[in-house]
């Protein structure tokens, strides 16, 4: 979070971190003061999850982080999460059952209330997908099946793992591609919604393979970024592909590791985060991170370790949900988050190993750009790199080096500083409208400017600027110029 010279009473402002924080909206933060309190402390990005509350909820919540992002006057991103299909079981007559390991257990499309036996499953298309020997996982993996028969409209199946189920428990089918669209009609409305809101990351759930990404792209346009989230095996199995049609990518670790076995779950984190480090994408890492502090003042000293692994595979940014959103102490979770970050960033060998992990330059001119603004602002030992882009690319593939110093965007547009909020390294600054940039001079002189009102650097210091010419053609990056403060 960029730095502010306003705060309010008994607000700190938080240090300024290079991976950023995703905080979660929600009844425990819907008001001005908290949501006001929780950028102060760090967060960067505030999600929206449109699985919970209305459309009116979402709006006020949109028209008061815009107020913040203005008073503060540093951009605030804003990420709209759709729900996506959830899958669940039907009624059940007494509202719950216990099924007992290794009987039998039906599933079908009939309406009626189920019992110990049977109940409900309002989904043909997994009926119509899973074979014999397919498992089914309930109530976030709690409850497991195995499917031994199939008909036109009912599963038999045998109870694997036991325990209580109740009405409308999720279901799980790690097994199989299921033929669902990623966007539900609900979806496709509170889409709309959030686009005319105005949101800069919209957040797909469930996505299973790239058509997926293709078909809300095609909705989206570019009014939005699109963020996937990978919380199924078949989008990992697909990873590559859908990698190439989305903006960002989050590790959804709460489905994720309902469906693949927990100890892949850590491995998996990895590689979508290398993954999305070559192609120069951000990626967030979410869920459970400080899960202990919805009721709790403190994060247990397994979470805390949890964070700073985050940071040392090299995420973007690290998110909370339950904690800010529902939980008891949303502005200590930020501000511990923060304090984790910090610390980690600090540390010699967490600083090493960033360097160690540098990617190589693939072979065309900005990316041989970004590689050389890292090395000659190391060279330097520069204060900060100015990267003037006119939509992300440049501040992108210069995050991507992962450079000691802060990476100073400049942008002309509001829409393109809201997106870098979510990029590791980068404080964005919109431009001035009433200077416009048509020469090299122009750029350093915007450059040093912002360097000046970021409050970095001293008399003297060399700063390494990167930009495009011509000026204002996004994805041009071929300039590499280095200039002095004062």
């Amino acid at each position: 979070m960029a730095e502010s010279t306003q705060q309010g009473a008994g607000a700190e402002q938080a240090q300024t971190c290079r991976t950023k924080i995703v905080a979660t909206l929600g009844p425990a933060s819907s008001d001005y003061a908290t949501i006001r309190d929780l950028a102060l402390a760090g967060a960067d990005v505030f999600r929206f999850n449109f699985s919970h509350g209305t459309h009116e909820d979402h709006a006020a919540r949109h028209a008061i982080v815009r107020q913040v992002e203005a008073e503060l006057g540093t951009p605030i991103g804003i990420l709209a999460d759709m729900q996506g299909p959830k899958l669940r079981v039907g009624r059940f007559a007494a509202g719950r059952v216990t099924l007992q390991p290794g009987t039998a257990f039906r599933f079908d499309l009939s309406d009626t209330p189920g019992d110990e036996h049977r109940v409900n499953l309002p989904h043909p298309e997994i009926i119509s997908a899973v074979r014999p020997g397919s498992r089914l996982l309930m109530d976030d993996g709690k409850l497991a099946v195995v499917v031994e028969k199939v008909g036109p409209d009912w599963i038999e199946t045998r109870v694997d793992v036991g325990g209580p189920l109740s009405d409308h428990k999720g279901v799980n089918v790690p097994d199989v591609a299921l033929p669902i669209p990623a966007l539900t009609e609900k979806d496709r409305k509170d889409l709309a919604f959030a686009l005319d809101l105005g949101v800069d990351y919209v957040a797909l759930s469930f996505v299973q393979r790239a058509e997926d990404v293709a078909q809300a792209r095609a909705l989206v346009g570019e009014r939005a970024a699109v963020l996937v989230k990978l919380e199924k095996p078949q989008a990992v199995e697909n990873l590559d592909a859908i990698l190439a049609l989305s903006d960002a990518v989050m590790v959804a670790r709460g489905d994720l590791g309902v469906e693949l076995p927990p100890e892949t779950v850590p491995l998996v984190q990895k590689r979508i985060i290398r993954a999305a480090r070559r192609l120069g994408k951000p990626v967030v890492v979410a869920t459970q991170m400080l899960e202990s502090m919805i009721s709790a003042p403190t994060p247990t000293r397994a979470e805390a370790s949890d964070v700073a692994t985050a940071v040392f595979d090299g995420a973007d940014a690290v998110m909370l949900s339950a904690e800010s959103a529902a939980g008891k102490y949303p502005r200590e979770a930020v501000r511990i988050m923060n304090r984790i970050l910090w610390r980690v960033e600090e540390d010699a060998g967490w600083q090493a190993h960033m360097a160690a992990a540098r990617l190589a330059p693939e072979d065309y001119v900005a990316d041989a750009i970004a590689s050389a603004v890292q090395q000659v602002a190391d060279t330097l030992k520069a204060p900060a790199i100015v990267a003037y882009t006119h939509r992300g690319p440049t501040a992108l593939r210069i995050a991507r080096e992962r450079p000691t110093c802060p990476i100073l965007g400049i942008t002309p547009t509001h829409t393109s500083a809201r997106r870098l909020a979510l990029v590791w390294g980068v404080r964005a600054f919109v431009s001035a409208p009433h200077k416009p940039t048509t020469t090299v001079e122009d750029v350093v002189e915007a450059a040093l400017d912002v360097v000046n009102r970021a409050g970095i650097g001293q008399e003297g210091d060399s700063v390494v600027i990167a930009a495009g010419v011509p000026f204002g053609v996004s994805g041009s990056t071929n300039l590499l110029r280095v200039a002095r403060i004062g």
